[in-house]
């Protein structure tokens, strides 16, 4: 048994070719106006437990923090400290000095 079947022509939009920029440029350009939003420090936080797949509740429980103050770092609405750096530094297995 044989079907037929009428064909609708669809017309195509041309896509307009994207611009090429720079291969390769610093991450901290790349990244600006969110740097400029958020500190540098909370931005590589949020990028740390992003990566890792580690919520802030999750990360406050293992440093004994509360959730609160994650949030208010990685916001710029509190500084990361040095001590509170080394302690995400041992739980992220990085340099404490990245949170800066």
């Amino acid at each position: 048994m044989l079907v037929h079947t009428r064909m609708r022509h669809i017309r195509t939009r041309r896509m307009a070719k994207p611009v090429i920029r720079e291969k390769n440029i610093p991450w901290r350009e790349a990244f600006k106006d969110k740097i400029k939003k958020h500190s540098e420090g909370g931005f590589v936080l949020k990028g740390c437990r992003y990566r890792d797949g580690v919520t802030q509740k999750e990360l406050a429980e293992a440093l004994s923090i509360s959730q609160h103050h994650i949030s208010e770092m990685e916001n710029g609405k509190r500084p990361i400290g040095k001590e509170m750096a080394k302690r995400f530094a041992a739980f992220f297995k990085t340099d404490y000095r990245v949170f800066f």
